[in-house]
């Protein structure tokens, strides 16, 4: 009964999904051109909440655990665990006051309505994966930036979805650049479980009535701990917070 009924919503959710990426982009593109940085950033932020809206098309939860305090003034490194696609509006709308920005595969900068332009145009790293050394390079200017402009990070260390409850082996060497070159920074740990649900049955049709939880754990501060060592230390934390 329940994949029965996961068809028909998970037509209504793709149109919905689908127009909503097409309208933001022509929003974006006018916050972006015409009135600057403050603008984008607040239609990124209002296409996530409608992003999530969508979600509730097929009984979708959303369950943001935050019982710390963050603090604005200081920029993030946001780590997480990285379920499904799905896991990217909740985060920029339940972290927005912190102004997370990602480091993607550059191939997601091109193609892809609202999300290709935010990429390029809000504040965001494109990094090619075949080049590993400038990447690395790369991310130690783009943390010089957010220490500037005390914007914040997320970051997947996997490098891709597990589309499982079972994370991939995190990749820590962005993780650890990013400490090196961001001594000022709070590393914000998070574990997200059961979005690989939603995709459970393939793209085709979606389960429905899944709960994403996002756990928070308590913010870490990077100038306290040897980079290598909280690199470590922050990958015990996620995969030992994520739920089956």
């Amino acid at each position: 009964m329940r994949k029965a009924l996961a068809f028909p919503l998970t037509v209504i959710y793709y149109l919905a999904f689908f127009t909503t990426l097409l309208v933001f982009h022509a929003i974006q593109w006018v916050c972006h051109y015409g009135f600057g940085y403050s603008a984008h950033k607040r239609s990124v932020d209002i296409l996530n909440a409608t992003l999530i809206g969508c979600l509730g098309l097929i009984g979708t939860r959303i369950r943001f655990s935050n019982p710390h305090k963050l603090q604005n003034s200081k920029p993030h490194i946001i780590v997480c665990n990285h379920q499904s696609l799905y896991d990217i509006p909740p985060l920029i709308w339940f972290l927005r006051h912190l102004h997370p920005k990602f480091i993607s595969k550059k191939e997601l900068g091109r193609g892809i309505p609202s999300v290709s332009f935010n990429l390029r145009h809000g504040g965001s790293l494109l990094i090619d994966r075949a080049k590993a050394k400038d990447a690395l390079v790369a991310i130690e200017d783009y943390a010089n930036t957010l220490n500037r402009t005390k914007h914040s990070t997320i970051i997947f260390p996997e490098g891709t979805r597990s589309g499982s409850a079972t994370p991939r082996r995190f990749r820590l060497g962005g993780l650890v650049t990013l400490f090196e070159n961001m001594p000022e920074a709070m590393v914000l740990p998070i574990s997200i479980s059961h979005s690989w649900k939603l995709m459970k049955w393939g793209n085709f049709p979606m389960m429905p009535g899944v709960t994403m939880q996002f756990s928070v754990h308590e913010p870490i501060a990077v100038k306290e701990h040897k980079a290598n060592e909280l690199a470590a230390r922050v990958e015990q934390i996620i995969v030992g917070g994520i739920e089956d």
